[in-house]
C-alpha cells in the first residue's frame, strides 16, 4: 500500500537550482547573470520603479469598488406618496409634473405605506408588494418598457469609469 511518506517526485521531475555567485569557476559566477556595473547590478531599485515614469501603483486611482456602468437607476415612489397626490391617473409625466420625481426618471414603485383607493398607475417596475396593494384596492398597473428596450442601458461615465 502506498503511503504518504513513501510518495516522491519522477525521476528528472525535479532540477537542483542554479546557484549564481559562488565565484569565477561555477557556471553564474562573478557578475551572476546581472551583466556589469550599474544600478541593476547593484541591487537598488526600488519595486515598482518605472525609470522615472509615474509609476502604475501610483497612477491608478485609490477609490476601491466596481462602478457598473450599465447600472439601471429607478427613482423610488412609495405607495403613501401615490396616495396623497391625489391622482386617479399616475404616470412618470403627471408625477415630474407634481415635481415628486426628476425629469426622465425611470420610476419604480415601491411599497411603504397604503393606498385607500382605485388608481391607474403606469410606471417602469414595480415591487411586488406595491403591485399587491394597488390591485387589491381595485386600481390597474401598467409596467411601461424602458427607453432602450430589452437590451442593456449605454454605459455612463467616460473609458475611465472602472480603472
Amino acid at each position: 500500500m502506498l503511503k504518504a511518506h513513501d510518495l516522491k517526485p519522477s525521476e528528472g521531475a525535479k532540477r537542483a537550482r542554479k546557484r549564481v555567485g559562488r565565484g569565477t569557476a561555477g557556471k553564474g559566477g562573478k557578475t551572476a547573470g546581472r551583466g556589469t556595473k550599474g544600478q541593476h547590478a547593484r541591487n537598488t531599485v526600488p519595486v515598482g520603479f518605472e525609470g522615472g515614469q509615474m509609476p502604475l501603483i501610483q497612477r491608478i486611482p485609490k477609490a476601491k469598488g466596481f462602478n457598473n456602468p450599465f447600472r439601471i437607476e429607478y427613482q423610488g415612489i412609495n405607495l403613501d406618496v401615490l396616495d396623497a397626490c391625489g391622482l386617479d391617473e399616475i404616470s412618470p409625466e403627471s408625477l415630474y409634473a407634481k415635481s415628486l420625481v426628476h425629469k426622465g426618471a425611470l420610476i419604480k414603485v415601491l411599497g411603504r405605506g397604503e393606498i385607500s383607493r382605485a388608481v391607474t398607475v403606469k410606471a417602469h417596475a414595480f415591487s411586488k408588494s406595491a403591485e399587491g396593494a394597488i390591485t387589491s384596492a381595485g386600481g390597474t398597473v401598467e409596467i411601461l418598457s424602458k427607453p432602450h428596450g430589452d437590451r442593456r442601458p449605454p454605459a455612463q461615465g467616460s473609458a475611465h469609469t472602472n480603472r
